[in-house]
């Protein structure tokens, strides 16, 4: 009789690699749950919940995703100064216009562990507006 036995991952077999992700025409929801699981390393065999198994994405384009039905003047974003009346609402479409690149960590965040673990995997995050991004000695794969 043979026992499996279980596989537990060790930080130093975690190989992170980089990955680059074209955002234009893309949903941002679909967008955003396809960089959070490879953030979070769910495509990887050794994927680990309470470990940081994931790899860097770096998103370009992020002015031109796209969304649908109103979302573009009926979704906002809040924020609170904690002051008396020190909330502040901005529309999706302004932000998109201001800083795109919030609009999608925004929607990588929510999809993310509220913890250590996930503010760890959001700094391998990195979001860029236009086309061009400076990490091009890392030789990012292209995630399709």
């Amino acid at each position: 009789m043979t026992l499996n036995k279980t596989y537990v991952t060790k930080l130093d077999d975690i190989k992170r690699d980089w990955f680059v992700i074209d955002a234009a025409g893309q949903n941002l929801g679909r967008l955003a749950s396809k960089v959070a699981t490879v953030l979070r390393g769910k495509h990887k065999p050794i994927f680990t919940p309470g470990l940081d198994t994931g790899d860097f994405v770096i998103v370009v384009n992020a002015e031109k995703v796209t969304v649908t039905g109103k979302k573009l003047t009926e979704k906002f974003y809040y924020r609170y100064s904690g002051y008396p009346g020190g909330m502040t609402a901005i529309s999706l479409q302004d932000q998109l216009a201001k800083h795109p690149d919030r609009v999608i960590e925004h929607a990588v965040w929510g999809m993310l562990p509220h913890n250590r673990l996930g503010r760890a995997l959001l700094k391998k995050l990195k979001v860029y507006a236009g086309p061009q991004h400076p990490h091009q000695a890392q030789k990012p794969a292209e995630l399709k």
